[in-house]
């Protein structure tokens, strides 16, 4: 799928809607010599059953000309029901196919409090996406990847499961590679708030997450 111009659009909650991770990953493509058209539909706490249910999201990719549809999942539901997760998943996967886009599924990261449920947040991610043939964008691996370095910044915001604007940045470089097959190392774009040597350090992260996964 990776192509110079891609229009993609962006199904989730807060998790992609806080800090505009679709503006956030549209800066580091033009920095990248890429454009990125994108649009979102979100709402506070949504699932995907949810944005299904209201018939917004079908109707879009439906009419309008799509490469890509992202999925975010209510940020715990595929812990307490993975299955449920997977049915939400597949609900999308075949108005998807019939546009001719692709599906990605942004996974996202554990909260701050239960770092070690991220192998299971991933897992459940990996295995609708082998299934479905989805791209899966590794945003909570990356989260993982730069927790456990001895100095990163911030990345949970005071509740403990919203995103910083540093975690939103990581999980914009994490698009990257899979939009695009270019590495976010090295870009350009650097947002209001986040200095440059943190910008790098995630960018760095995030290319070796990609690399990895």
């Amino acid at each position: 799928m990776p192509r110079d111009h891609v229009r993609v659009l962006f199904i989730g909650n807060s998790f992609t809607a806080r800090n505009d991770v679709p503006g956030l990953v549209a800066a580091l493509a033009a920095s990248r010599g890429h454009r990125l058209e994108h649009a979102l539909i979100s709402a506070g706490g949504a699932s995907l059953r949810a944005h299904w249910n209201k018939g917004e999201a079908a109707r879009r990719i439906e009419s309008e000309r799509w490469d890509a549809v992202v999925l975010q999942e209510q940020s715990t539901l595929p812990l307490k029901n993975a299955w449920r997760f997977h049915e939400n998943v597949r609900l999308f996967d075949g108005p998807v196919r019939d546009a001719g886009a692709r599906l990605a599924l942004y996974a996202t990261w554990a909260r701050a409090q239960a770092p070690a449920s991220q192998d299971a947040l991933t897992d459940a991610y990996l295995e609708i996406g082998l299934e479905l043939g989805a791209l899966v964008v590794p945003a909570g691996e990356a989260w993982r990847a730069a927790l456990a370095l001895p100095a990163h910044p911030v990345l949970h915001d005071k509740d403990g499961s919203h995103p910083t604007l540093a975690g939103s940045y990581l999980a914009a470089c994490c698009f990257l590679p899979v939009l695009f097959d270019e590495s976010p190392d090295g870009a350009d774009h650097v947002p209001p708030g986040l200095s440059a040597s943190d910008a790098a350090l995630l960018q760095r992260v995030a290319a070796a997450t990609a690399s990895t996964g």
